[in-house]
């Protein structure tokens, strides 16, 4: 006589596919703790002291009281860290003259969400010029942005950040800068020299005297990386400089200059 056939999960195959939803479960929690935002960070997003500081569909968007920016900057956020953290930074930058927008992402990582531009691009027709850029991971997304929107993008900030492999923009004409701090312990130097080959040869790399990866934002220390020598206020000032400094032909471009 045949055996019946059992239908429905063997025992082997409920243990897999438990142990899959565990796994799911798992990581769900792990993205949606993510680091920050400090004090300070939900503090600059408060307007105040000549800045404004506005919400716009699950993005901050800071900029200059009573004067449009033609010039906008948006910055990716690290892989699980609040969005919120990089609100000190994009203030410091925004008060240059920008327009600065920090968007949520899927799951607190820029890898599930990476055309989170096209909606900020799209609800901003009055701006002329756009960089993206972005900490860690979000760096790395904002490479990958851009060397999709080559039409859209005239300019790629990576702060403690490289482009993917498989994201060449060796022969863009991108503006681009990769900042850095001296005393990342999170970065890999090896990834970040692999990286001089997919930028463009007009790269400018900043390393920061006694910067450490975690200060780019305003979330705590981060597992992995080194104590800094320098203040996050000067960290953070420094980058706004530099980032103001590669933008600065666009914003002189844009007011007729």
């Amino acid at each position: 006589m045949r055996k019946p056939v059992r239908k429905g999960l063997t025992y082997g195959g409920l243990a897999v596919a438990t142990a899959i939803v565990l796994a799911l479960a798992g990581f769900t929690w792990w993205a949606l703790t993510p680091l920050g935002p400090s004090a300070e960070a939900l503090q600059a997003l408060e307007s105040g002291d000549g800045m404004d500081v506005r919400v716009e569909d699950d993005a901050y968007a800071i900029q200059p009281e009573g004067s449009a920016a033609h010039v906008g900057v948006i910055l990716y956020p690290g892989g699980r860290v609040d969005y919120r953290s990089y609100a000190p930074l994009a203030r410091e930058i925004a008060s240059r003259g920008y327009l600065v927008v920090v968007p949520r992402v899927t799951l607190n990582l820029a890898v599930l969400d990476a055309n989170r531009a096209d909606d900020i691009i799209a609800a901003h027709p009055d701006v002329l010029a756009w960089a993206v850029g972005g900490h860690s991971l979000g760096g790395a997304m904002a490479a990958s942005y851009a060397e999709g929107h080559a039409e859209t993008v005239n300019a790629l900030v990576l702060l403690a950040a490289y482009p993917a492999s498989s994201t060449d923009l060796s022969d863009n004409d991108l503006m681009v800068t990769s900042i850095f701090g001296t005393l990342d312990g999170v970065l890999s130097s090896d990834s970040l020299e692999a990286s001089v080959d997919l930028l463009p040869s007009s790269t400018s790399f900043v390393p920061i005297e006694g910067g450490n990866h975690a200060q780019f934002g305003s979330y705590g220390p981060q597992p992995g990386d080194n104590p800094a020598s320098i203040s996050a206020e000067d960290q953070q000032w420094t980058t706004a400089s530099d980032i103001a400094l590669l933008l600065r032909p666009l914003r002189l471009r844009t007011l007729g200059q």
